[in-house]
């Protein structure tokens, strides 16, 4: 990544404070190509900026843009914002930081947020963090009348590698959902055991093909495992 010259600094500087919604939108979109340390006080620029949309990209900017800052941020949008998208948002982009100082905040944004979303995005991102003591939480997740919280619920007791949750997440094998079946494939591939392996034998056969080819793609990598050349 290339040095960001101060000219070019101080034009994405005035391109974040133009009354013009546009400019700032591709302002902040052009920060990929800047470093983090540098972007940090540009992100921070519009992080209470009326657009709901342009602050949504700026909390997800501080998960790519990682500084010491990020955290801190990040924490205190998650628990205090009063819109529940950017709360969202917040918890998102702490999974992208997959620092483990966010167990607690991520755990208690799923207990105790009333919205749905943030209890999602709360939940993907215990995965991301693939931290074990997120398994009680997430096994209450599937109990969920929420399709989507099931789908990220199933999705992180494989990222945190839960083979004791395998019993439990074979129930879903016949879910009216196809995408609750593919992301109990994917997770399945990340739990060995020998129901897995079975669930996923059904599952190369689903009516969806989402679902069977990546149940054909976990299956040949559980059978890798069991047999490497």
């Amino acid at each position: 990544m290339s040095e960001q010259s101060p000219a070019e600094t101080a034009l994405l500087t005035q391109q974040l404070e133009s009354p013009d919604l546009r400019d700032r939108m591709v302002a902040l979109a052009s920060l990929r190509h800047v470093p983090a340390d540098v972007a940090l006080p540009l992100i921070k620029k519009v992080l209470n900026d009326e657009s709901l949309q342009l602050r949504s990209m700026a909390v997800f900017a501080l998960g790519v843009k990682v500084t010491p800052e990020s955290y801190p941020i990040l924490i205190d949008i998650l628990a205090n914002d009063p819109d529940y998208g950017i709360r969202a948002d917040a918890a998102g982009a702490l999974g992208y930081l997959e620092d483990v100082r966010a167990f607690e905040a991520l755990v208690r944004a799923f207990y105790e947020d009333t919205d749905w979303l943030v209890r999602f995005s709360a939940a993907v991102s215990l995965g991301n963090l693939k931290d074990p003591r997120a398994f009680d939480l997430l096994m209450r997740a599937l109990d969920s009348p929420e399709i989507l919280l099931q789908q990220a619920a199933i999705a992180a007791l494989g990222e945190i590698k839960a083979v004791s949750a395998v019993d439990r997440l074979v129930l879903f094998i016949d879910s009216e959902n196809w995408m609750v079946r593919q992301r109990l494939a994917e997770a399945l591939g990340q739990l060995p055991t020998p129901k897995s392996i079975s669930a996923l034998k059904y599952l190369t056969k689903d009516s969806h093909p989402h679902v069977s080819a990546a149940a054909i793609i976990c299956l040949q990598r559980l059978e890798d495992k069991e047999d490497p050349k």
